[in-house]
């Protein structure tokens, strides 16, 4: 899933995206609320964490002309402690929750998982299809209740295809939420972490459709 830090402290929006990236997301950072603006517009993302003390244009500015302009991707906010003032603005312009400054990395991490169930319809943090289960608060996939090991890169992966299941992901759509920054991988890449990714989960856990995409079903034939 590919998650927009929005944040003009370096240290923080640092410590922000090892964070994700560990548990396996994708990260993009900007500083400034003009970046944030134009990207929460043109591009597609699972969720977004935006500051909302950000130079230029603040970030409960850039939330309302997301949201005016038809943009609703799950947004955590952050805000000052004991701004309650602040907190209650950015609920009302639109904000999926809210996080106090400071905080702590493992908090940011359920609430964010909490914004992406809630806008994806699952109440729960566990998605399955016919055999495979996935945990996403313990970053555990099983098979018949039998852990599966896999690497970061599958793990997002399967977890992109299972939070779609059921849906043909195009690899363009694979390649913008499973691949972070700097992974190099050309044309057959995709084919052979496919293939990687089946000789673990079966051969039916994840189906081709020829010219479109790939497919999770929810229950393989």
């Amino acid at each position: 899933m590919r998650v927009l830090v929005v944040e003009d402290d370096q240290r923080i929006a640092s410590d922000v995206s090892r964070t994700l990236e560990a548990s396996g997301y994708v990260v993009e950072t900007v500083a400034n609320g003009e970046d944030a603006l134009f990207l929460g517009d043109t591009e597609d993302y699972g969720a977004i964490i935006l500051d909302l003390g950000l130079p230029g244009m603040e970030g409960l500015a850039v939330l309302k002309r997301w949201r005016t302009n038809g943009r609703h991707m799950p947004v955590l906010i952050l805000t000052a402690r004991g701004s309650w003032a602040e907190r209650v603005d950015g609920i009302d312009a639109g904000a999926d929750d809210y996080l106090p400054k400071p905080f702590r990395m493992e908090e940011l991490l359920a609430r964010l998982r909490s914004i992406v169930r809630r806008s994806a319809g699952h109440g729960s943090s566990i998605m399955s299809a016919g055999e495979i289960t996935l945990d996403e608060r313990q970053m555990k996939v099983t098979r018949r209740g039998v852990p599966i090991t896999l690497s970061p890169l599958e793990y997002r992966l399967v977890a992109h295809l299972l939070r779609n299941r059921g849906r043909v992901v195009s690899p363009q759509e694979i390649d913008e939420n499973v691949y972070g920054h700097g992974e190099e991988h050309d044309s057959n890449t995709l084919e052979v972490l496919v293939g990687r990714v089946r000789k673990k989960l079966g051969a039916d856990a994840i189906e081709t459709r020829r010219g479109f995409g790939y497919l999770m079903p929810e229950a393989p034939e």
